[in-house]
């Protein structure tokens, strides 16, 4: 995401260090080393932020390009279980979508809510994913609701999965320790690991490992 906020609670942090960014500073991304941009956070997960240019300069989504070539030449993908891409919501250009359109991602979900434009850019998603889906093999492994207690929310994200021949992996309720933590540069896991919101973002992980492998293509 070129907002750099993906990983900050995982390091507790303001902000990472983008690959653009050093890239700007040392001349070009050749003159980077990974352990420039690979950061270790919280329980051993590597991270890395793509970045992007400043606003109404450029190509945002060049940095997504960028990054993934850079991680792949250097080794970043070696010895990890699951690589995880935070991708922009509104897939405004070609870039975004590179992880869909390179064969990056085996499966990709989609985090909305209930409220009308969240369910519009779900949908939208979906018909990348099915521009793709054939040639390179990539699925919709689901939908994910993050709560906005919108009326009848859960109803809303049950049927587009089914009009999207898809399915809701997970429900998450909102609550406030959210904020608790990120006003400590934590995650809830982190900050509150006994709290029942904890238990929602563990039954999450488990949910997405049991559906592997049964993607669908979107309709």
């Amino acid at each position: 995401d070129p907002k750099a906020d993906s990983t900050r609670l995982i390091l507790n942090s303001k902000a990472q260090d983008t690959v653009l960014d050093l890239a700007a500073q040392e001349g070009s991304v050749e003159d980077l080393e990974l352990q420039d941009v690979l950061k270790v956070g919280y329980r051993g997960i590597k991270c890395v932020e793509s970045g992007g240019p400043e606003p109404g300069v450029g190509c945002a989504g060049r940095g997504v390009i960028t990054s993934i070539n850079f991680l792949e030449e250097n080794g970043a993908y070696d010895d990890v279980n699951y690589v995880s891409y935070d991708v922009l919501g509104d897939v405004v250009c070609g870039g975004f979508a590179m992880p869909i359109r390179e064969g990056k991602a085996q499966e990709i979900y989609i985090v909305m809510s209930g409220e009308m434009m969240a369910l519009y850019a779900a949908n939208n998603i979906a018909k990348g994913i099915l521009k793709y889906a054939h040639s390179g093999g990539v699925r919709l492994g689901g939908l994910i609701c993050n709560e906005r207690q919108t009326d009848r929310e859960l109803d809303l994200a049950e049927a587009l999965a089914g009009r999207l021949n898809s399915k809701l992996i997970h429900f998450v309720p909102r609550d406030n320790i959210v904020q608790h933590a990120e006003l400590r540069k934590m995650s809830v896991i982190q900050y509150a690991p006994d709290s029942k919101q904890a238990g929602e973002y563990r039954a999450l992980p488990e949910k997405i490992h049991a559906n592997s492998g049964q993607g669908t293509i979107p309709t």
